[in-house]
């Protein structure tokens, strides 16, 4: 296996007990060579893995971040991100506090909290973007790209398609709010919002019944009843036959209606605007600082570039061409899986009646209904059916970018 790989990233020293990365295509692949990337390798660790390279600044120019991951291990709780950092990084110390000046790529945990993540470091702080990012949540490799341009504007792809886009400004609080609410505005007292309004010139008919209960008409007072001792009498009450109800008046269109008052707005005096915005003047150092419950996640394709369309370009000749036949494989790879899976509980299910049949004393099969052993079978099956996955789909890339 080349351990070249070793020689351009540095694994920080700074945790006892980091995670190791190796290099690996994993269990489905276009190219078994060219699809290897860094593979997270131990469950429940964090991982800390850095490459440095000549420092640049992004200053009216375009910065495009761009890789490729797979959670090959169908991630629960885990980052699948990277961090650009500047020049003054220790890589040897490097940890989840260490000052970074980019963080983008997906992070997931649970099902329903799956997101991209886009933060940016700007004046002492770190800004999440305000817009959430949906991200796939499978096992193929996907490739993620972050643009940000000289005009304040940036764009967010997932597999070379556009999933956000906007202005640095607005998705993110690096600055107070161009307009604040007029805090001397008041909504008038006479300012009527009510879309409708009970009919003032509807009125409750003369002989509408809205008594629930009556007096029995029919009962009488008791003979002996003594009004100085026992009070007043009062007959039972009955349900009243006539009875409509609790009366309304209709409900009209308010003919004064003038809407939902809205809260005047001015310029905010604090805000001042910043050309700067994003403007990184020593990037140097491209890495991996993560943690990952479940491991087995691929990095690969890292590319740094001002220039949108080669990484559209470079995207589609790495991720772009490895990407069906990588499905297909999977699919094939979970096929073999199921089956294994179903031949094991059918031969489990099959010992468990063999040793019910011993507890009652019944005689088992023949010799012969235990010569040929399942493993045997699937395990031919399967090898046949990789090498004829191999020639079919066999692709060549003309060139592997380095890691």
């Amino acid at each position: 296996m080349d351990d070249g790989w070793k020689n351009r990233w540095v694994k920080s020293k700074h945790g006892p007990d980091y995670g190791k990365f190796r290099l690996s295509a994993g269990k489905f692949y276009g190219d078994k060579e060219k699809d290897k990337g860094l593979q997270t390798s131990e469950d429940g660790k964090f991982y800390a893995l850095s490459t440095r390279f000549k420092p640049f600044s992004n200053t009216n120019e375009t910065l495009v971040i761009q890789f490729s991951v797979k959670h090959e291990q169908g991630i629960d709780c885990g980052g699948g991100y990277v961090k650009l950092f500047p020049d003054t990084l220790n890589q040897e110390a490097m940890h989840s506090e260490s000052k970074y000046y980019i963080m983008f790529g997906p992070d997931i945990c649970g099902f329903r909290n799956n997101k991209v993540q886009v933060i940016f470091h700007y004046q002492g702080k770190y800004h999440e973007n305000n817009k959430t990012i949906k991200c796939p949540i499978n096992k193929d490799t996907h490739l993620y790209t972050l643009i940000i341009r000289p005009n304040a504007t940036y764009e967010v792809k997932i597999d070379n398609q556009q999933v956000a886009a906007g202005g640095l400004e607005e998705d993110w609080a690096f600055l107070p709010p161009r307009k604040i609410k007029d805090p001397y505005a008041r909504k008038p007292r006479k300012w009527d919002e009510r879309l409708q309004i009970e009919d003032p010139e509807d009125k409750k008919p003369k002989d509408w019944e809205d008594s629930e209960y009556i007096p029995d008409p029919a009962a009488e007072k008791p003979d002996d009843w003594n009004e100085a001792m026992d009070g007043e009498w009062e007959g039972p009450l009955i349900p009243n036959p006539k009875y409509q109800g609790q009366w309304k008046p209709r409900i009209i269109d308010n003919p004064n209606y003038q809407g939902e008052w809205i809260h005047p707005e001015i310029d905010n005096p604090k805000y001042k605007p910043d050309p700067t915005i994003c403007h990184y003047y020593n990037i140097s150092v491209l890495g991996l600082d993560l943690w990952q419950v479940k491991s087995g996640s691929i990095f690969d394709n890292f590319l740094l570039t001002n220039d949108e369309e080669f990484a559209e370009e470079v995207g589609n000749k790495t991720w772009g061409i490895r990407k069906d036949i990588e499905k297909q494989w999977r699919e094939l790879f979970e096929e073999m899986e199921k089956r294994k899976q179903e031949e094991e509980a059918h031969k489990k299910k099959e010992e468990e009646e063999e040793e019910e049949e011993d507890i009652w004393g019944i005689e088992g099969g023949s010799e012969e209904d235990g010569a040929e052993e399942p493993g045997n079978g699937r395990q031919t099956k399967e090898d046949d059916a990789e090498r004829a996955f191999r020639v079919k789909n066999e692709v060549h890339v003309d060139q592997k970018d380095e890691l």
